[in-house]
């Protein structure tokens, strides 16, 4: 297997669907050795769950079968692959390949766990969708890298997508927890401002991933997401704990959980009659990943004394699965006996060369020690030649630097070279304050080095097979520990830190419920707390008996701020993290959708309004009732009529339903929903008016607040004409009097029915409340005080 890039994508997908809108999608990630299979019905006719995958995944590799296989008026995954991954290698695969009985024999075969654990056993006939693409999948993999998968190696998850909380690709784009929007446009530093960014602290690129993914995908179940604030608490409360981890997950390298997929794939072919330089090139990666492998092993005593007397249930659990397992110094004992002690992963080019060469103990091979000879021979004629030309050109501070593309070459201080370069020295070139070149006869030596360390590693990969076949048969050890390591980095490196660097009691952590209020005093905005140093918190109530809150202000008051940041809230309190507030109780979220922004799809023919439209109907089609909507200003691309009448009913349809939800809008008239439907809550954003200036104190209130011609204000800053203001002023007064008088008409009407609401919400609070008997009694009967007096009213 090649050795993947830093972070770059290492998913190769399958994807195929059938007449009844279902989708199968099998993702193989060639670097940690994983499967992951869903299957799922496309709701939407632009294939937004599929999309949300797609932008998870990052696939370097799409596959899919050449017919179009979707029902009518869909376009089909083929042509989905091309628009919304359209710099992405596609393969086409013949149907024959994307067969769904071979898909479960494979996959029952190369699974680290047992079929019943996956669900396979019971349920493989009717998610034969995802099984097909896993066998097209697996069958290119093996093929295009020419290895053959180790069996029960594989770490197989099964509709894993779909047990989290989904956030579809618009969401994310509009909540910016990736990427923040219009980058672009905000210059170098612009990732700060993502939430991904700000907790991007993590040491490892295992540990990254792992953080990403959480964020897209962050987690539904209780028990998981208390277990990590557990963690949490014990790391925050005891700092001997958390430094120790720090220092001990730095003794791991970096590139630990790439390790797993060299031990999982088996070349196809390797012998000693085919030297190509694709087998050396093979040979160095298998011999690297020992090395790597032995440097993490080592570092395990470390962790093990750190741990040893952690109370959480998550790190006593890492203990005992890690620490206490005798596999792991089985195959260090096994490692030992091969590999020579002193050699130790590192990144510095050509030292990590010279270790590659040097790892097997001397006298396991004749061929190669001699080898070896001539590795250092040329290693050395290449410092003897670079001492050399110091003395023949007067060159005292040229130095001999190494990369793995060029090999050696010259580096010589400009402020040195006086005139010309003698013609000795070859492709010049300037870098910085220094000139790099090299010379025919450094040219000369460093094919030969390269050639003899390449003899090395082939005779070295000889030397090793045993050794491999051994470690391959305690492989899923190995994926149990890259699993830990990354789990650990995100939770110590990034969560703990993070939280960590903020001033004492600022973040907190959520306490959870399945079916009671989202309740957050004094919330902060995670990316923006940490810009304005003065920014104001603001809180969010809601509740079965009061599921919407209608947010009013004027442009600029910090309406979508506001949005962003109650979404933001809840996906760091799933993903088991602290967040900034001083209190929060939270009901578990499956789906966040959003409706922010206005933005027209030159692509699909499609207007500002008709995006709109396209956004709301994905969420009114696919909502539940513990999703999170939250809607910016719905319906002002269209008439103001059409618009209101289009926003009005929306939020009649989320009230029918126990999904929270939270809108923004400019339009007053929607108000007037509080004194029809009990269950709506107004708020607003507190502004001062003087001399015709708005003064925004960005403060969220109770109730409504008519600020009188706003829109106004701005449009005569802008330049407006003062008599067209000013006739403008004269006919918003009539309107608003017409509605204020129908505003009145309809509290009288419904008051009785909000008084019964307003009971009921202060019942369903105390229901979740944890209080004793007494507290309980006392306020049960303030309540009935209340009601009696009438000052619920």
């Amino acid at each position: 297997m090649e050795e993947d890039n830093g972070e770059r994508s290492s998913f190769v997908i399958g994807l195929i669907e059938n007449r009844a809108k279902e989708v199968g999608v099998a993702a193989f990630d060639l670097r940690s050795a994983s499967l992951h299979l869903s299957q799922y019905i496309e709701t939407s006719s632009s294939y937004q769950n599929t999309k949300t995958l797609l932008q998870f995944y990052e696939p370097m590799v799409i596959i899919v079968s050449p017919n179009k296989l979707a029902a009518d008026g869909m376009v089909g995954v083929s042509q989905l692959a091309d628009r919304v991954c359209s710099s992405t290698r596609k393969v086409i695969m013949a149907r024959g390949c994307f067969d769904d009985t071979r898909g479960a024999v494979l996959v029952k075969g190369l699974a680290a766990k047992g079929p019943s654990a996956l669900g396979l056993d019971s349920y493989y006939k009717q998610y034969y969708l995802c099984l097909a693409a896993a066998a097209a999948t697996i069958k290119w993999v093996e093929a295009e890298k020419g290895v053959i998968i180790t069996n029960h190696s594989l770490l197989v998850t099964f509709n894993g997508s779909f047990d989290h909380m989904n956030i579809d690709s618009t969401s994310v784009q509009n909540l910016e927890i990736i990427e923040p929007m219009h980058s672009s446009l905000l210059g170098t530093n612009s990732k700060k401002r993502s939430l991904f960014h700000m907790l991007k602290t993590t040491r490892t690129i295992g540990g990254t991933r792992l953080l990403r993914a959480n964020l897209l995908q962050p987690l539904k179940d209780i028990e998981t997401i208390n277990t990590r604030l557990d963690c949490l608490d014990e790391l925050m409360s005891n700092e001997q704990l958390f430094f120790g981890l720090s220092q001990a997950l730095r003794k791991f390298p970096k590139e630990t959980d790439r390790v797993l997929c060299h031990f999982c794939f088996k070349p196809k072919r390797v012998t000693n009659e085919v030297l190509t330089s694709d087998n050396g090139r093979r040979s160095q990666i298998m011999i690297s990943s020992v090395i790597l492998l032995k440097t993490a092993l080592d570092a395990l005593p470390l962790l093990s004394k750190v741990l040893k007397e952690a109370k959480s249930c998550l790190l006593g659990n890492v203990y005992k699965t890690i620490c206490e397992n005798e596999k792991y110094t089985s195959i260090r004992k096994r490692i030992g006996e091969v590999i020579d002690e002193d050699v130790l992963h590192t990144r510095v080019p050509f030292v990590a060369r010279t270790q590659q060469c040097f790892a097997v103990k001397a006298g396991a091979d004749g061929l190669l020690d001699m080898a070896r000879r001539s590795f250092c021979d040329t290693s050395e004629a290449i410092h003897n030649l670079a001492n050399k030309y110091r003395q023949d050109f007067h060159l005292p501070n040229l130095k001999i630097p190494f990369n793995n593309r060029q090999g050696f070459y010259f580096s010589i201080p400009q402020k040195d070279i006086q005139g010309k370069l003698p013609s000795k020295f070859i492709q010049v070139v300037k870098h910085g304050n220094n000139v790099h070149c090299s010379s025919l006869e450094l040219a000369s030596l460093n094919v030969r080095n390269k050639s003899a360390a390449k003899e090395c590693w082939l005779r070295t990969a000889l030397c090793l097979e045993a050794l491999m076949d051994a470690i391959r048969e305690d492989v899923s050890v190995l994926t149990v520990l890259s699993e830990v390591l990354c789990l650990l980095d995100m939770m110590v490196n990034s969560f703990a830190h993070m939280i960590s660097t903020k001033p004492v009691d600022r973040y907190t952590r959520a306490r959870f419920t399945c079916d009671g209020p989202l309740a957050i005093d004094s919330g902060r905005h995670p990316i923006l707390e940490g810009i304005h140093n003065d920014f104001i918190p603001n809180g969010i109530f809601l509740s079965e008996a009061s599921n919407m809150a209608i947010v009013m202000g004027p442009n600029m008051s910090g309406k979508s701020t506001y949005l962003q940041q109650v979404c933001l809230m809840v996906i760091l309190a799933q993903i088991g993290c602290y967040i900034p507030a001083r209190f929060a109780t939270l009901r578990v979220v499956d789906r966040i959708f959003t409706r922010m922004g206005t933005m027209d799809s030159l692509e699909s023919n499609s207007s500002t309004f008709m995006m709109e439209m396209k956004e709301t109907a994905f969420i009114m089609q696919n909502i539940s009732h513990r999703s999170l909507i939250v809607m910016d200003e719905l319906g002002r691309a269209t008439s103001s009529s059409d618009g209101f009448a289009i926003a009005w009913s929306c939020c009649e349809h989320l009230l029918a339903l126990k999904a929270y939800s939270i809108f923004a809008t400019h339009m007053e008239n929607l108000s007037a929903l509080s004194t029809m439907y009990p269950n709506v809550k107004i708020l607003h954003f507190d502004v001062d008016v003087r001399n015709n200036r708005m003064d925004f104190k960005f403060q969220l209130k109770d109730g409504s607040r008519h600020v009188p011609h706003y829109g106004l204000m701005l449009a005569g800053v802008a330049g407006l004409p003062s008599s067209v203001v000013e006739t403008a002023k004269r006919i918003t007064s009539r309107i608003t009097e017409k509605e204020m008088k129908r505003m009145e008409l309809n509290c009288r009407q419904y008051e009785d029915v909000k008084l019964t609401y307003r009971v009921a919400q202060r019942l369903m609070c105390l229901k979740y409340s944890d209080q004793d008997e007494d507290s309980l009694r006392e306020a049960l009967q303030s309540l009935k005080e209340s009601c009696i007096g009438g000052r619920l009213r």
